[in-house]
C-alpha cells in the first residue's frame, strides 16, 4: 500500500506541477501555439505552422490578426470550425463522449495497479493449506522409494 500512495501522490505532483506553465505567451507565441494544431486544408496532414501554402500562410496571418485582437484560443477555433469545417482542427475537441476518451485509459491503468496490489497483498498474507497425514505419509513414501532408486542405480556403477 505505501507504494500506491506513492504513485498516488507522484502523479497528483506531476499534474498540478505541469498545469501551472511560466510566464504567459506572448501574441506571437500564442499565434504559432494555435497555428501547430490547425491543418492545413490544401495539405496532406499537416499543420498551418509547417506549411508554406498560400492557405496555410492566409491562416496563420488570420490567427495572428485574431491573437492581437485579444480573442480567445476558443474563439479563434470556432471561427476556424466554422469557416472550415471540423477537420480544420488536428486536435479534436473535448466535449460529449470525447472526454472519455481521455478519462478512461487513466482511470482503467489506475484501477488495474489497485487490483494487482490487492491480488499481490493477498497473496502474500495468504495461509498455507493445512497438510493431512495420508498427504505426508505419501511423500514420506515417494521420498524413501527415490532415495533407494538412487541408492540401487549408485551401486550398479560401482561393479567391477
Amino acid at each position: 500500500m505505501p507504494w500506491a500512495a506513492l504513485v498516488v501522490v507522484v502523479g497528483v505532483a506531476l499534474g498540478v506541477g505541469s498545469s501551472h506553465g511560466g510566464p504567459p505567451a506572448s501574441a506571437a507565441q500564442r499565434a504559432a501555439s494555435i497555428d501547430a494544431l490547425v491543418r492545413c486544408p490544401s495539405c496532406d496532414g499537416i499543420s498551418v505552422l509547417e506549411s508554406s501554402a498560400s492557405t496555410a500562410v492566409a491562416i496563420r496571418q488570420d490567427v495572428a490578426a485574431r491573437v492581437r485582437a485579444g480573442q480567445t484560443d476558443g474563439q479563434i477555433d470556432s471561427f476556424l470550425v466554422s469557416r472550415y469545417g471540423p477537420d480544420i482542427l488536428l486536435r479534436p475537441p473535448v466535449h460529449g463522449w470525447t472526454e472519455w476518451v481521455w478519462v478512461l485509459p487513466p482511470a482503467l491503468l489506475a484501477l488495474a495497479v489497485v487490483g494487482l496490489v490487492t491480488v499481490l497483498w493477498r497473496r502474500r498474507n495468504r495461509t498455507p493449506a493445512p497438510v493431512s497425514a495420508d498427504d505426508l505419509a505419501l511423500v514420506q513414501r515417494a521420498l524413501a522409494e527415490r532415495a533407494d532408486a538412487g541408492r540401487g542405480a549408485s551401486e550398479g556403477m560401482r561393479a567391477p
